[in-house]
């Protein structure tokens, strides 16, 4: 059976696009600065699945508590600009974050 025409042809398995990868790193990169990285996780990253949101948790790099929700906004203003209408969802990594979703994100989801 042929791979369905939304999974990249790489090693990596996940159920975006390139265009769509390239989206998110560049909106992280432009909102939450260069030293940001952000990982794929959920139904996203399991070829056995269909459908589903877009699950993003973004490590911010030197940006005050105070903006992350600014810039959280801003993301996904940026990012529907972009994609379209989509559910995105995304949480944000704090510092020495110990929520069982960060360390299911680190575990499980593929950094872009």
């Amino acid at each position: 059976m042929a791979r369905p025409p939304f999974v990249p042809t790489t090693e990596i398995s996940m159920r975006l696009t390139p265009s769509q990868v390239k989206a998110i790193q560049k909106v992280t990169t432009d909102v939450f600065g260069a030293q940001a990285r952000v990982w794929l996780f959920g139904s996203r990253v399991d070829d056995n699945k269909r459908g589903g949101d877009i699950d993003l948790m973004i490590r911010p790099a030197g940006v005050s508590p105070r903006e992350i929700l600014l810039r959280k906004i801003r993301f996904l203003t940026k990012l529907e600009q972009l994609l379209g209408e989509r559910k995105v969802d995304v949480i944000i990594e704090a510092p020495d974050d110990q929520r069982p979703i960060v360390r299911i994100a680190h575990e499980k989801g593929i950094q872009l």
